[in-house]
């Protein structure tokens, strides 16, 4: 069950939700297949110096078995990589209600914000071109007398903006 879900009072309905954009995957995707080529790359060389060719060739059996716990090691760092840019990615999550805007980002520590709606003085988006085309950007929420608070690199912001937008206009006119 996720932060939104566990933090819903009872007469509050989830309207909105989203995440990071798969765009923060692409530093750890790409240390990872850096390090998954260099054990690649050793695990060949230590095949070549096995078979007596190669740059390692005339390499003794434990230079061998040295080679292939390297390569091993490196796949393991490739893995982490990529594990920890998911669940980096998964531990963030953002959501609209009926009555609040909900925010919980971090691994370990956690960092959260919930946001009455009467209380929401503004939200921003901030994108780039580039995250315009592929849906994704930072929004800034200011509480009423408060700091802005922003959020990098979310799944289509605009549409985030939009909901509380639409919360915040019909808890203003009565309708909610």
């Amino acid at each position: 069950m996720s932060y939104v879900e566990k933090s819903l009072v009872p007469g509050e309905t989830l309207l909105y939700e989203t995440r990071h954009h798969w765009m923060v995957l692409i530093g750890p995707v790409l240390l990872g297949f850096i390090f998954g080529v260099l054990a690649g790359g050793v695990v060949i060389e230590a095949a070549a110096a096995k078979s007596g060719k190669g740059v390692a060739a005339g390499a003794s059996s434990g230079g061998i078995e040295a080679m292939v716990i390297f390569a091993v090691f490196l796949l393991v760092v490739c893995i982490v990589m990529v594990a920890y840019g998911i669940a980096k990615r998964n531990a963030t999550e953002m959501a609209v209600t009926n009555k609040r805007v909900l925010i919980k980002t971090g691994l370990g520590s956690r960092r959260t914000l919930d946001l009455m709606l009467s209380r929401v003085e503004s939200i921003g988006v901030e994108e780039t071109v580039f995250g315009r085309m592929l849906g994704y950007g930072s929004v800034v929420v200011r509480g009423t007398g408060g700091t802005p608070e922003p959020f990098l690199m979310i799944a289509h912001p605009q549409e985030f903006r939009r909901a509380v937008q639409e919360q915040t206009g019909l808890e203003r006119t009565g309708a909610n």
